[in-house]
């Protein structure tokens, strides 16, 4: 049976299950604007049935995302560039390595039926469908299957109890690039990537200082005194129209019966995290004149010169 036909029955056979979601957002709620309108862009485009898991740190002995860094105990977030980047590694176990799950970032629009990435063709080897090629994999937008990914995984227990786990398992994926099976299109679309919105698939405002849900959350957060967990600098974004794509889905969530505060949960407090105050955003949202002319030129004599092939991942 050629690709193309075991796509199809895939398709088929999928389009009838509960598509599994996981989306790691802040716990705090800094990131109900996001929750709301990524909520309401998969339900728009998508008929079957889907079921989120809002992936947020949590005081709860009893929750996947417990953390406690007054008794050691939970998941450990010090090294983490945002509040739940280790949570994904979590997820094939706490699907109980079954079936497949959807792993993506709060700071994302879906603009077509979800079920298209859901039923993703996957090779044999790979364990996680997302985007990349030879040189670079994001897993910020990613299918897992959950049952290959066991033999690769800690255990829950062990993945919270070590504070340079996410670290070591990107650096499984970098040493293991056979693992990642690359996107057919553009399922995590980092701030518009030249394309016009009709080709985006899903779109990933990656960039957290230019993010669209900003004007929104900073004003309803100060006016209760709470503070934003990205200390980084604050611009607006390069694309007015991916802006006012934005706000469109806002204002449809609204519409259509979404409420922020059914987002809210109980505040986890401050926990501990990489800062973001030298963030410098991506190639798409920042020109490279921003950068440091030194940076820049003595990352590409570094390039160069090295033997090892220049693999990237994202955080």
């Amino acid at each position: 049976m050629g690709l193309l036909a075991i796509f199809c029955v895939t398709r088929i056979r999928m389009s009838k299950e509960t598509i599994k979601i996981f989306v790691g957002c802040d716990p705090n709620n800094c990131d109900l604007e996001q929750m709301m309108v990524l909520d309401y862009s998969i339900h728009k485009h998508t008929q079957q049935p889907v079921e989120i898991t809002w992936m947020q740190l949590s005081s709860d002995a009893n929750s996947p995302w417990y953390s406690n860094a007054t008794t050691d105990e939970g998941w450990h977030t010090e090294k983490w560039a945002t509040p739940f980047s280790g949570f994904r590694w979590a997820i094939p176990e706490l699907c109980n390595f079954e079936g497949r799950a959807i792993y993506m970032d709060t700071d994302v629009i879906v603009l077509c039926d979800i079920n298209e990435l859901w039923s993703h063709p996957m090779d044999d080897k790979a364990i996680v469908i997302a985007k990349g090629g030879s040189s670079t994999a994001r897993l910020c937008t990613s299918v897992w299957d959950c049952s290959k990914a066991q033999q690769y995984l800690p255990t829950l227990k062990q993945m919270r109890a070590d504070p340079t786990g996410h670290k070591k398992l990107m650096q499984l994926i970098k040493e293991k690039p056979q693992l990642v099976q690359p996107y057919q299109d553009s399922y995590n679309n980092i701030d518009g990537e030249n394309l016009a919105i009709e080709e985006i698939k899903v779109l990933h405002y990656s960039d957290m200082g230019t993010q669209f849900s900003h004007k929104y959350a900073l004003p309803r957060l100060q006016a209760t005194s709470q503070e934003h967990w990205f200390d980084g600098t604050i611009m607006p974004h390069p694309r007015q129209d991916l802006t006012e794509l934005f706000d469109q889905y806002y204002q449809e969530a609204l519409s259509a019966g979404y409420l922020l505060e059914n987002y809210v949960v109980e505040p986890y407090g401050s926990f501990s995290k990489a800062t973001q105050i030298n963030y410098h955003g991506n190639k798409v949202t920042r020109s490279t004149a921003e950068s440091s002319w030194l940076a820049n030129t003595l990352k590409a004599i570094k390039s160069k010169f090295s033997k090892k092939p220049n693999f990237t991942l994202d955080d």
